[in-house]
């Protein structure tokens, strides 16, 4: 696969991909803070949603770093995950949480139009040969 400079890049792409490596470290950042409220009564649960978030973390902010460098492998798992988000998103609607659906909602809408804007899937679905 040939080499993109930046240039080459969309803007969109590149902003799609910056905010799904921040989900990414949000979800790093999850795991940590799971890692570390594990308790006598919970290990078991406590360890593997830490290892969960951890794992969905990393494969997310590859998946963006993916996107910023045009990689046509990064979109559809990009994708996938921006809808589970929006169903995340939809369990936190009303009450004292709300302002996290916002947020939720707000970047997983924000990278499904950049990543499906006309220069984005352009040049994820461009023949290389």
């Amino acid at each position: 696969m040939p080499t993109r400079g930046p240039r080459d890049r969309p803007v969109p792409l590149l902003v799609a991909g910056g905010l799904v490596v921040l989900q990414g470290l949000v979800l790093l950042v999850y795991a940590v803070l799971e890692a570390a409220s594990v308790s006598s009564g919970r290990v078991t649960m406590g360890v593997t949603t830490a290892a969960f978030f951890a794992a969905y973390g990393a494969a997310l902010a590859g998946c963006g770093l993916g996107l910023a460098r045009a990689r046509r492998w990064a979109r559809s798992p990009t994708v996938l995950a921006q809808l589970i988000w929006l169903g995340v998103a939809w369990s936190f609607r009303g009450g004292a949480t709300s302002w996290v659906a916002l947020v939720l909602v707000a970047t997983a809408a924000v990278v499904l139009v950049c990543v499906f804007l006309p220069a984005s899937t352009a040049l994820l679905t461009e023949d290389d040969g």
